[in-house]
């Protein structure tokens, strides 16, 4: 049966929300709080000493009251990483992989793999820290669209590359745009409006709460989860 038309910009029913769901072409899956339990930038200030400042604009930033590429510049200026501050932390992810990843996540991705559905990462982090966790649930690291640390040759922190279009307001609608050159249905899963703002051009939003609760993100989400468990009861219905 062919799903509703539905205009994307009213709120959805749960049940049109699942029914998308189960017709998908890709599910685009945010990163932080989302795939992992926390937030990476957050656990990299920590390694360099500078989660405090970090968190006030990080809080900001997810609330949609903060120019995400204005947040970001701020909070990589406050943090400025080494290379090597960076790939301890990367090999502390690796080692640590069950108690950074939200759980039944892989399973999810397992699922969705079986159900032949295309899994993408959209996240503002950086490859240098989400290539680890995409190997770690299945995801190819081409089917990640998010932002990189430029480091000079003496591994001091130079910047991020601005040509990504995850460091930039609306980066994710522009991503879930491209995406869609390829799959006619597709769903965002996150737990920040700016994972909301991919819908549309996304067909659909599920708002993930099992690691933070975003009151405005639960507000206005079609479908609110706090157990990845839910979405994989949704799609074996």
């Amino acid at each position: 049966m062919p799903i509703s038309k539905v205009n994307v910009t009213d709120k959805l029913y749960v049940y049109q929300v699942k029914d998308i769901l189960r017709k998908a072409g890709a599910v685009c899956f945010d990163v932080d709080s989302t795939v992992i339990r926390d937030e990476g930038i957050i656990r990299l200030a920590e390694a360099c000493g500078k989660e405090k400042d970090v968190q006030k604009i990080t809080d900001k930033a997810m609330t949609g009251g903060m120019n995400y590429k204005e947040s970001l510049k701020a909070r990589l200026n406050i943090i400025n990483p080494s290379l090597s501050q960076v790939e301890e932390l990367r090999s502390d992810y690796m080692d640590n992989l069950d108690d950074i990843l939200t759980p039944k996540v892989k399973e999810l991705v397992s699922l969705l793999h079986d159900r032949h559905i295309t899994v993408y990462l959209i996240s503002g982090g950086f490859s240098q820290l989400i290539q680890p966790i995409a190997h770690a649930v299945g995801i190819s690291t081409e089917h990640m669209y998010c932002n990189e640390l430029v480091f000079d040759d003496k591994g001091n922190y130079n910047g991020f590359r601005e040509d990504r279009v995850t460091c930039s307001n609306g980066g994710k609608a522009l991503a879930m745009q491209d995406i869609k050159q390829y799959n006619e249905i597709t769903v965002m899963i996150g737990d920040g409006m700016t994972d909301y703002e991919a819908c549309p051009p996304g067909d659909a939003f599920i708002g993930f709460g099992g690691n933070v609760v975003r009151e405005k993100v639960k507000e206005v989400a079609p479908w609110y989860v706090h157990d990845m468990q839910e979405i994989i009861d949704a799609l074996e219905e």
